[in-house]
C-alpha cells in the first residue's frame, strides 16, 4: 500500500506517551505549546510533528524516531522494496 493511500498517518505516539505515564497536557507543556490540539492531531495521524518536535518527543518518551512511526516505517520499507524489485 502506498503512503499516499493512507487516510491517517500510522504512528505509535499515543502508545509511547501512555507508556511514559504522560498526558497530552504534560507533553504540550514540555514542548511549549499552549494547548493539546497539535498533540491530538499528531496522535490521530492527521499530520506529522515538525522534525524538531519529533526529536523532542523521542527524547521525552525515551524511544527513537523510528519507534514513534514504526508502522509507517515498515510500510514505506515494503513499498520501496517492491519498487526496487521492479527495476
Amino acid at each position: 500500500m502506498e503512503y499516499r493511500e493512507y487516510l491517517k498517518i500510522p504512528n505509535n505516539l499515543k502508545a509511547c506517551r501512555k507508556a511514559r505515564g504522560l498526558t497530552q497536557q504534560d507533553v504540550a507543556k514540555l514542548l511549549g505549546l499552549k494547548s493539546t490540539s497539535r498533540i491530538s492531531r499528531w496522535e490521530v495521524g492527521e499530520c506529522f510533528p515538525s522534525v524538531q518536535n519529533m526529536l523532542v518527543l523521542a527524547r521525552v518518551y525515551h524511544v527513537t524516531c523510528d519507534d514513534l512511526f514504526w508502522n509507517l516505517r515498515v510500510a514505506l520499507i515494503d513499498e520501496v522494496g517492491n519498487g526496487e524489485e521492479e527495476l
